[in-house]
Parts: structure tokens; sequence; C-alpha cells
């Protein structure tokens, strides 16, 4: 297993996969209070090679907590704050005319970098949105009918206000389906609001975040997370499940076979940072939402009761279908 940067234990006893957990996210809760849950999914989410979108109120630390995330991580980062006039050359990059050598050359966008914030994703056009669909499901950029290739580890960290929200565009399904999870910071509890206000709300510095582990290791661990035995019965189980939501009268879009091979890989990361080699159903159950809540649509549902409802459809779903043994 892997060691950490920093407080690594000695040479010959390897550190645990729930020690890399712990020392991670006491090093990101340091910045980002009382939401060690959301921290813990966006780190599955990472090692299992997935893209998260950040979807809530504004000022609730989102983009605060991918920054933290990416520097704790050791990580390259680059932010696009996605605006109504963002291009998709400003994202990808552009090919120019040399004049001195005579050649057109390629000039990288901020999309070449280990991880990515698009900061308020739904207010680009959808013409800027579709630009990421190939690096978030391929990990490419293709330019003038060039391909170039994105660094390795490729994390996309998107942030969205709610949909009426004034001057957004919804995400089209497939995109949405790129994402491994979708998650909600919400607010922080009484306490560490309390902190947050006595601090006077001071924003992270950067230079000040501590790094953990190395992108060695963190390759290292994606690569462990891959190795993490499913058992047929656990792919049976998540298969179920999808197909339940097509089946589901609720439901007027279902789960696709990407969603059931999105959740078997989260699987896979949760069980790595578990501890274990080996997923379980509790897995399945504990990802069910977050994997699953922004890929199936309802059939009648107001846009501001849509989340709700659409989690109350998907935990009806998680009781009713049989769990393995």
């Amino acid at each position: 297993m892997l060691k950490i940067a920093d407080k690594a234990p000695a040479k010959g006893q390897p550190g645990t996969d729930a020690e890399l957990l712990t020392r991670l996210v006491e090093h990101v809760e340091r910045s980002i209070k009382g939401k060690r849950q959301v921290i813990e999914m966006a780190l599955v989410a990472l090692v299992a090679r997935g893209h998260v979108l950040f979807e809530d109120v504004p000022g609730v630390g989102k983009t605060t907590l991918s920054l933290v995330l990416s520097r704790t991580l050791g990580l390259a980062f680059r932010r696009v704050q996605c605006t109504a006039d963002l291009l998709p050359s400003d994202v990808t990059g552009v090919v120019i005319y040399d004049q001195k050598t005579s050649q057109f050359e390629f000039k990288p966008g901020p999309i070449f970098t280990n991880v990515l914030l698009l900061d308020e994703i739904n207010r680009a056009t959808p013409k800027t949105q579709s630009a990421m669909l190939e690096a978030m499901g391929e990990g490419t950029v293709s330019v003038e009918r060039q391909s170039h290739k994105l660094p390795e580890p490729f994390w996309v960290v998107a942030t969205q206000n709610p949909l009426d929200a004034q001057g957004t565009h919804p995400l089209p399904e497939n995109q949405l389906d790129r994402f491994l999870m979708r998650l909600s910071v919400g607010y922080p509890d009484a306490q560490s609001e309390r902190e947050i206000v006595m601090n006077g709300g001071a924003p992270v510095r950067a230079d000040k975040v501590q790094q953990v582990i190395t992108s060695d290791e963190l390759r290292l661990a994606m690569d462990e997370v891959q190795a993490v035995r499913v058992d047929p019965a656990i792919a049976d189980y998540a298969v179920a499940l999808c197909r339940a939501t097509r089946e589901s009268p609720d439901f007027q879009l279902g789960a696709s076979t990407r969603a059931a091979v999105s959740l078997v890989n989260a699987c896979r990361g949760l069980a790595w940072l578990r501890g274990r080699k080996f997923t379980i159903p509790d897995d399945v159950s504990q990802l069910w939402l977050p994997v699953m809540n922004h890929r199936v649509t309802l059939r009648h549902a107001t846009q501001q009761l849509d989340r709700i409802a659409v989690e109350a459809a998907l935990k009806d779903i998680l009781a009713k279908v049989a769990v393995p043994t």
C-alpha cells in the first residue's frame, strides 16, 4: 500500500488505506470545516478516475474545497471561470501561426493540467460545455484534427449554482453522465460556521496547504483501485438497480450502462479507501445516490423539487431491489 509523504510509517511498514484516507481528510478539514463525508466522496471519485460536479448555492465552499484538495494531493491546478462569452478555445487551446518558424503551433489551454476547476460551469454556453466531453471521457483534446493527450491524472471538478439561478444553461444529459458523482457541500454545522465567522472568513492561501501524498503515489493508488475485486453478485446488484430505474414508471430517463460501470468503479474506490481489496453490498448502497442523482430524470417534477424527488425515487428503488447475500 501507499506511504504518506509526511508522517510516513517506518520503513517496511507501509501505510494502510485507512491511514491514507484519515490523513488526507484531516488536512482538508483544516480548511473545510465540518464536511468530512463530502471530502471522502470527492476522494473516492478521484481514486476511481471519476469527475465531480458540486451543485449548491453560492458561498458554501465549493471552490475552496476543490483548491484545497488539489494542493493536498500535490497536483497542478488550473481554474476557469465560466461565463456566457467563454469560447471552447479558451479552455482547450488554439493553433497559431509562428512567424519565426513559419509553422503553425498549438498553444495549450488551461485544460492541460491535473485538476481543472470549471467554476459555475452552467454559466457557459452549450458549445463551450460540449468542448469538455472528449477530455472527460477519453483524456484527450482534439484541435484542428490533431489529438493531444492530457496529463495523468486528469480530474475535472465543476461547480454549478441551482438551475433556477439567473443566466445559467442546464447541462445536457450526455455531459452529466460524464461526471462520476454530483455532490452538495451544504451549509456547515453551527460550530463549524461559528469558527469560520470568528476567523473572518479568511480565504485559504494555497501556499499554506500542506501536500500529503505525491502525484506518483496517487497514480499508484489509482492502479490499486482498479485491482479491487468485484464479485459477480455485486455487479449483478449494480445492474439490477440501474435496470430498475429504466423500468420504473417514475423515471422518464433511467440510468445508462455507463452509470452502472461508474457505480461499480466508485465501489472499488470506496472499498480501497476503507482498506479492503474487495467490494461489498454496503458500498453500492452508500454510493447509489451520489453516483445516480444526476443521471436520471423524473416524469413529473418541478425544477425546485427535482433533486429531492429524484433522490426519494432512487431510495425507493434501493429499498425494493434485493441485496445480494
